[in-house]
């Protein structure tokens, strides 16, 4: 191995490590208490917004805004799948031929998509005037990491490069707002609690 695989295996221990620590903490708070009298069903209204909840007609935020919510899912499916492939190359399986030209193709569009996601971000001052410096440092290493997975699986080369990408992206994970991949699931399951106690979710049928 070289000092760049090191280099990321150090990474990837710290950034495991950390992210430990907030799910343990996550899990260690438990169910918030809510002193109302019980309205509704909680498991039903978790369910409920883990998957109708989700949906871009459900929010005006997504449904008002087409192209930046599809160009949202794209992104983090290239980010899922970048991922995943990082673990391939870090096993050294090779991938070649075809399969590595449909996979770079991809990698180009879907960081295509954080790119207008960012240039959008920077365009739009109701955006600008939400976004904090963390906004503008993750979306341009996840984008640059779908890019140079892309420029690695075309140019085998760039190994070396690659892994100094994966290496700063994993030490930012557990300190920036990329961490919502943790606090994400929790965040619904709190308003799947909250709501289905309510008696508000799911919605009942008109």
């Amino acid at each position: 191995m070289h000092w760049y695989h090191y280099l990321t295996l150090v990474s990837l221990a710290i950034c495991l490590a950390t992210s430990c620590y907030h799910l343990f903490r996550l899990v260690r708070l438990g169910n918030p208490k809510d002193y109302a009298p019980a309205a509704g069903k909680t498991g039903p209204a978790i369910r409920y917004s883990f998957t109708g909840a989700m949906s871009p007609m459900k929010k005006e935020s997504a449904f008002l805004h087409l192209p930046t919510y599809i160009s949202g899912i794209l992104y983090h499916v290239g980010t899922f799948l970048a991922i995943f492939l990082f673990f391939i190359i870090l096993l050294n399986i090779p991938i070649k031929g075809i399969v590595a030209g449909i996979f770079a193709a991809f990698f180009l569009i879907t960081g295509g998509c954080g790119i207008g996601i960012l240039i959008k971000r920077l365009v739009h001052h109701e955006l600008r005037s939400l976004s904090s410096p963390d906004d503008y440092i993750s979306n341009l290493l996840v984008t640059l990491f779908q890019l140079i997975t892309a420029m690695l699986l075309l140019l085998p080369a760039t190994l070396p490069l690659y892994f100094i990408m994966a290496s700063l992206l994993l030490l930012y994970f557990p300190v920036g707002k990329l961490k919502h991949a943790i606090y994400f699931f929790a965040a619904r399951y709190h308003l799947g609690l909250f709501y289905g106690w309510r008696g508000v979710w799911p919605p009942k049928p008109m």
